[in-house]
Parts: C-alpha cells; structure tokens; sequence
C-alpha cells in the first residue's frame, strides 16, 4: 500500500446506506460534514485524495484486472457535474469514460433498460463515471409512469401493478451490478443529498447570473414540483439496492466542497482495497532489460 492511501480521514458509515437494514432518506442531514469546519479543510482533504486517487488509477491501469464504474445520481443541482470535474481532475483522462444517460431513443426502448449501459462499461484497468445511470428506469420513470408507454415492455410487464414492475426492475439491476462485481468490476454508487431549500437556492443563481443561464431550464422547475415524489422514489430504490457486493453511499450535497472530498475519499479508499498488484517481469524480459540498458549507457 502506497503511503498516499493513508490520507483518507472520514469515517464511511454515516454516508452507508446499510444493505439489508431499513433506509430513511430523512436520516441523512444534507449539511453533515463529517467534522470538517470550513471550505479550505474541505479542500485541503479533496487535494489529498485526489492525489491519492492519481496514485490508485496508475496502479489500477498497471495490474490491469480490475475495473471501475462509479454511478451518480441526484436531483438537479446538487452538484453531479462539478463533483466529476473536482474529484477527477488529477487523474489520466485515458483512463476514464464518463457517460450522461438522458431519454431513451426509439432503439434503446426496444432493448431491456440494462442493455444501454452495458455497453459504456468500463474496460480491465478503467474507470467509467455515469452521470446518471439505468437507474432513471426506477426513478424519473417512476414519477412520470406515463413514460412507460413509449417502452417496448413484454405483455406480461405490461399487466403488472406499477410496485411489481419497480420491484422486478430492482431486482435485473441487483443481479447485473452482481455480475459486474463478479468480474472484478468495483462499483461505486453515488447519490448526492441536496436540500429543497438549497436546491432553490442554486437555481436562483443560475437566473441571476447571466453566464450561468446556460445551465437553467424550465423543465428544472416543472421537475421541482415532484420533489416528495422523487424523494420517495430515492428511497425506495436505495432501500431496494444498497447490497454487499455495491451499496450506496448517501453524500450529504448542501456544501458543494464537502460532496466533493467525501466521494473522492470513498472512491481513493476503496479502490486502494483491491488486490492491485504491479506486473511481474519475466527472468527473460529482465535480461533484455538488462541488455538494454548497457546499450544505452555505453552509447557514444
């Protein structure tokens, strides 16, 4: 182990959405900070992971089994994008894919939901980030039912009551994420905890401040007016999802730096749990190491 996987000074469990145990969303404030008191200690923590985490994608990349999907979901504004641009900016961008998932088009609706995502997996030795994931499927999908019709569902889906259809959903995305563990596939599930009163708040920034228009759009505060629908949705499917093999982390969002040393704090620490190991050299190769360094040090 690398002395830069010994930064990491947050304790996990209060952002552990426990598998198997019963999950209120109100049981996570989302101002905690972990004891951290201020912006710079938060940024002071979020420097020192992310030098970590460069060190963990180098030997991640070099021993080449293992690969990483890290999956983050959260209400509009919370802070998904600047969180991928904080926590990732001190690794090889090779390295890592990052992948939004808006509406399905008509040839995605004609595969099952988890077809999609598959093919943005991560690659042995990569990391993939979804900013927003096939989790919509139980999520956006579940406050806006109607959405279902545009779907190529079986008949038989097409009978079940709505709780059955989120259920059976629950369940094809436990068994393929179990999957992808099973092939050595670490995945790290995100959700960013952003309070209403907050989220109001960074929207009337964006109206105010015209270089940030951009980022503004009317359907932001037509989703608002869901708000206690989409957080019974967030509940339920963490409820359903958090499992051994890849459970949620819970990240309180009200203070944008805090969001963003905790994740690269979990995403650091975890990966430096894998088997990584750097690859062996040959008895064969080291001779033709050794060769080539004499050529290049009697070289004239």
């Amino acid at each position: 182990m690398s002395k830069k996987d010994q930064t990491h000074r947050l304790d996990h469990k209060p952002f552990l959405a426990n598998p198997g145990g019963k999950f209120r969303l109100t049981d996570h404030d989302p101002r905690y900070s972990a004891g951290l008191k201020s912006k710079k200690e938060g940024k002071k923590a979020l420097a020192d992971d992310i030098d970590a985490l460069s060190d963990a994608q180098r030997r991640l990349w070099a021993d080449g089994r293992h690969s990483v999907l890290i999956i983050l979901q959260a209400m509009d504004a919370a802070g998904k994008d600047g969180t991928i641009r904080h926590v990732m900016s001190g690794v090889n961008p090779q390295g890592v894919a990052v992948h939004g998932f808006k509406a399905p088009n008509e040839e995605e609706r004609q595969h099952h939901f988890l077809w999609r995502p598959t093919r943005f997996l991560p690659r042995k030795g990569s990391i993939a980030i979804f900013n927003r994931s096939y989790y919509e499927e139980t999520l956006v999908v579940r406050v806006h039912p109607e959405f279902l019709e545009k779907q190529f569902l079986s008949a038989r889906r097409r009978q079940l009551p709505l709780p059955e259809l989120w259920r059976e959903r629950y369940e094809d995305i436990n068994a393929y994420e179990k999957a992808l563990v099973h092939n050595d596939t670490l995945v790290l599930k995100f959700f960013l905890n952003v309070s209403k009163d907050e989220q109001r708040e960074r929207f009337l920034d964006r109206l105010n401040e015209p270089d940030k228009h951009w980022k503004f759009s009317a359907a932001d505060l037509s989703e608002r007016g869901y708000w206690d629908d989409y957080q019974q949705a967030y509940q339920d499917m963490i409820a359903a999802t958090s499992t051994e093999h890849a459970p949620w982390y819970v990240i309180p969002a009200d203070r944008k730096w805090f969001a963003r040393a905790a994740v690269a704090d979990i995403i650091a620490e975890r990966i430096s749990r894998l088997d990584l190991r750097t690859p062996e050299v040959s008895e064969e190769d080291r001779k033709q190491l050794a060769q080539a360094r004499e050529v290049l040090l009697n070289e004239k």
